[in-house]
């Protein structure tokens, strides 16, 4: 398990560098005002959305946020991450754009949010924060962070993320379909692939309390 972290540090770290992003920070101020006029219908004005379906991106980080705003665009025409209504609403943002989006969603105060399922919170707790060696998952905290914070410039910010959320991703990394396989050297779906469904919605729901 030691040597499986080390290798998604090391194709994390690799696919980030290839790729360039967060190396130069957008303007907030000028992100605000997307986020206000266009995001905020899905995400709210802060980035807190109130909406399961639809992701908290309040706090996470640019770096994150920027990659899958590329993702979502794509390159003539192809996008790297399917999603019909973010495809759309992205297409007509610059890279600039992005990075403004990306430097204000991150630097709003993300809301706290709460596990709700008490039976299988012993479960999503181990699974996070040490991994299942016979299961050959990882611990969740070896990338995300003890909290779920994060690492800037590595990984996303999970905590306090809604569970459906979190659960559909979680879902999708592990089908490999079109909407999420844009995970660094398929990182994501090596993980997933062991998770059963009762797996997935414990850390799912875990993750949600997190803070």
């Amino acid at each position: 398990m030691k040597l499986f972290f080390l290798l998604l540090i090391g194709f994390a770290s690799t696919a980030l560098a290839a790729d360039g992003t967060g190396l130069e920070a957008g303007d907030p101020a000028k992100g605000q005002q997307i986020v206000a006029a266009v995001c905020s219908a899905c995400h709210n004005a802060d980035g807190n959305s109130v909406i399961s379906t639809n992701p908290k991106l309040a706090g996470q980080q640019p770096e994150y946020l920027l990659k899958q705003m590329k993702d979502f665009k794509g390159e003539g025409g192809k996008p790297a991450r399917n999603n019909p209504v973010m495809n759309a609403m992205i297409a007509a943002y610059s890279e600039d754009q992005m990075r403004d989006i990306a430097a204000f969603l991150s630097a709003q105060k993300p809301n706290v949010g709460r596990a709700k399922n008490y039976d299988t919170i012993e479960l999503g707790r181990r699974i996070f924060r040490a991994g299942d060696l016979a299961r050959g998952l990882p611990a969740c905290a070896g990338c995300h962070g003890p909290t779920g914070a994060g690492i800037p410039g590595l990984f996303p910010r999970l905590a306090g993320q809604f569970p459906e959320y979190t659960e559909a991703q979680l879902k999708n990394f592990r089908a490999g379909d079109n909407s999420r396989t844009n995970d660094p050297n398929t990182m994501m779906r090596m993980v997933t692939h062991g998770m059963s469904n009762v797996v997935i919605r414990a850390v799912s729901d875990y993750i949600a309390g997190l803070h």
